[in-house]
Parts: C-alpha cells; structure tokens; sequence
C-alpha cells in the first residue's frame, strides 16, 4: 500500500463522526410533521441522511454516532433497516444516540454543541483522535478522508467545510473571512450584512456546518462551553466564534473534496424548503443532472423494500401506460396514463387517463382516474381522489392545500381527509 492511502487509512480509522440529525426542518411544514428533515425521502428511493452517512462510509469513517430527537422513530426504524451492515467485531458500527436528557432532568439537546457534549462519553469511549460533526440534512457528496488530510497538513485545531455562495444568499450561512493561507480570521453566524471574498464583491464564504476537531481540544471547548450560563451551546454561535479568534482554524473547500465531474462546480443542496425540496428532486430526472446518482464510484447506500419492477400497461390512442423525462422507482405501475418530468418513488399507481406533470411524488401514493397533478409534492400513502385537479386552479389549491412561495403544491394525506396511521 503506498504511504499516502496508509496514512489515509490511519486518519479515517482515527475519526469518529457524529451526525446531528435532531432538527425538524421546520420549513418543509406538514412534510415534517411526522418525521425529521434527515429522515424526508429524496431522488427516488433514498432518505437525505443517506447521502451523509454514505459520505462516511466511502470515505473508510465506519465509526459513527447519529445524534436523534426530533418525530425520530421513522429515522430510527430506518437506519436500523439501512445501516446495520457494519461489524462491531471490527469495531465499525452505525448507533444511534436519542436525546436521553443524560445531563439533567430538565434538557433535552439546547444547541448543536450540546448534542455532541451530552455524548462525550459515548465519543471518548471510541478514543479518537479526530471527531468530524457533520449535519444529516444537507445533500451533498465529499471525500471526508480528504478533508481530513487537508485538516492534519494545516496543523489546525479546528477545521471547517466551506462553500462559495451568493452575497445576497449568504445571511442565512456563517460567514468566515480567511488569509493567504486558509487560516479564518473571522467568523459571523448568519449576519445580517455578510462579508464578500476579497476580490469578488458578489460571493461570500460560507461554513457547510462540517467540523473536524482535534478530539482533545473538541473536549475542551465543549466542557468550557457548558460552563457559560449565558451561551446558547451551539456551534456556530458560540463555539466557533470563540475558537476562531484564539486558536488555530482552518478553512477547507468542498471544491477540494467533492466527488463528481471535475468540469463541473462542487454540489451541495440544503433542501429545507419546499421549493428547493422539489426543485433538488426534479433536477435528477434532466439528461445531465447536476447530481449524478448513476456513479458507481461514490454510491449512495440505502434500504428499498423488495418489489417488482416498474410497469407500464396499455397501449391504446386514448390510454398509454408512459413515463417521458422521469425517473421510476420499483413497485410503481403506470397504468394508461402519463407521466413527464417526474419523480415516483416505490409502490405508486397512476390509475388510467391520469397525468402527472412536474411532481415529486412519495411512496406508495394511489393516483385516481382521470387526475391531473402539476407542479406538486405529494407525501406518503396519499390517495389521490379521480378528477382531482392540481395546478390548474391556483386559488382553488390555496384553499385545499400547502402551496409554496414558487407556487408549488404540498399534498398529504391530512389535507385529502385521510386518517393514516403508520410511521412515514
């Protein structure tokens, strides 16, 4: 083995990753009202922290700790069917950590930075010589091993994944400033003026909400941190900012990491609204998607029910069974309808005459007879009543259901007068 892939190898077998997929992501509405943000499905047949935790494992992170608490038994029952294929007898492992309220009786996790706190002890009982907190709701694909060399090259306490974005987007990021050599100089949680990058007036660099940490110094920040009865125990407000100016940060590119197409810019979506939601899922169903899921180099791993193929039935001039621009999971049958520009996730069936255009549509979703669905989200084991129409009537679908700033329509089942009861 050459020694550039040994001390690769040293560096991912010396890390411990927690994932922080607590939050509801509140701005997906009724789509969380069930489940949390990591747990939402996405492209077909993932849920988002797939993209997260298949980040670690092919980057050789097989230790890893996943933080739960928010509407988390969906996520739970979903990485256990998921993510159970490491062997503890090599010491690798996927578990679970709920919030156990472990520090008193009264807390559950305050802030990102007591999420991790409240585990120390799980952390410290891996021994690590780096901790990497990452965030199970963004998607995105990055060789965390790289990230991790870049960390140990610079010689920094800290570490921080960072993308290029937008000035006029920036205020929703932290926002770090950095000299010559990558070290940060600054760092401002979502401010409400954001500083541009020197020489380019219109992008600000922003933090991805990925942390490497030197184990001994995370504690350290940690325990100081949980002494300050005036802080908020979160990362980007308290432990970062104080950190930056002390200590030794360091700035590292998701250009410098990602894995893709070296032609094309590094992708990574914070899919927390509903129309960055629907717009992330339709994107993958173009000729040339931005993120391209066909790679065999970096897969994203996941659990699918065992079901048959998709199936498209009847040929006729008035009903044909097709699908043009979409993408198709098993299970579906499309049945004398159509189907364009869209994504089905398993077990869906669009009865005859139907026509879908422009939709996100959920596992297991019955769509009636003679339906018309466009530019709308439809969540799961939705039954979808014959006739109905969606996107014809603008207001008459403000009336019926959760409609987006882009006027895009969120169905669920609750909205139809439908009682479900299951897990979504």
């Amino acid at each position: 083995m050459p020694e550039s892939a040994r001390l690769t190898s040293h560096l991912t077998r010396s890390t411990y990753a927690l994932v922080l997929a607590g939050g509801r992501g509140s701005r997906l509405h009724e789509l969380t009202d069930w489940r949390a943000k990591p747990a939402v499905p996405f492209g077909g047949k993932f849920r988002i922290i797939d993209f997260t935790l298949s980040n670690c494992v092919n980057s050789g992170i097989r230790r890893v700790g996943v933080a739960t608490q928010y509407k988390a038994q969906s996520l739970i029952r979903h990485l256990q069917q998921a993510w159970s294929f490491l062997d503890g007898r090599f010491n690798e492992f996927i578990e679970i950590l709920p919030a156990q309220q472990q520090i008193d009786d009264e807390s559950w996790y305050r802030g990102t930075a007591d999420a991790v706190f409240q585990n120390l002890d799980v952390i410290r009982r891996a021994r690590p010589r780096y901790v990497l907190v990452l965030s199970g709701d963004h998607i995105y694909r990055q060789d965390y091993s790289r990230l991790l060399e870049d960390h140990v090259a610079s010689g920094a306490d800290l570490s921080i994944g960072c993308i290029e974005v937008p000035l006029a987007e920036a205020s929703g990021f932290g926002v770090m400033a950095v000299n010559d050599s990558q070290r940060i100089v600054r760092f401002t949680e979502k401010p409400p003026k954001p500083d541009p990058m020197p020489g380019r007036p219109d992008t600000a660099l922003a933090s991805m909400g990925i942390y490497v940490f030197n184990a001994d110094f995370l504690f350290e920040q940690l325990l100081r941190d949980a002494d300050e009865p005036h802080s908020s125990h979160d990362f980007g407000k308290d432990i970062i900012p104080h950190a930056v100016t002390r200590y030794h940060c360091h700035a590292h590119r998701l250009a410098d990491s990602a894995v893709g197409d070296d032609d094309q810019a590094p992708y990574w979506r914070d899919v927390g609204t509903l129309d960055a939601y629907w717009a992330a899922n339709l994107d993958l169903v173009h000729v040339t998607p931005e993120l391209n899921l066909y790679d065999t180099r970096w897969p994203i791993w996941t659990w699918q029910p065992q079901m048959p193929p998709a199936k498209f039935v009847f040929d006729d001039a008035d009903r044909r069974g097709q699908a043009i621009d979409s993408m198709v999971a098993g299970g579906c049958i499309v049945s004398g309808s159509t189907v364009r520009r869209s994504l089905l996730f398993h077990g869906v069936r669009v009865h005859s005459h139907a026509s879908v255009e422009d939709a996100v549509v959920l596992p297991n979703v019955e769509i009636g007879r003679n339906a018309v669905l466009r530019r709308c989200i439809i969540d799961r084991r939705c039954v979808i009543p014959p006739g109905l129409q969606v996107g014809v009537d603008p207001e008459a679908d403000r009336q019926r259901f959760r409609m987006s700033p882009q006027g895009v329509a969120l169905i669920t089942p609750e909205m139809l007068g439908q009682a479900v009861h299951f897990i979504r």
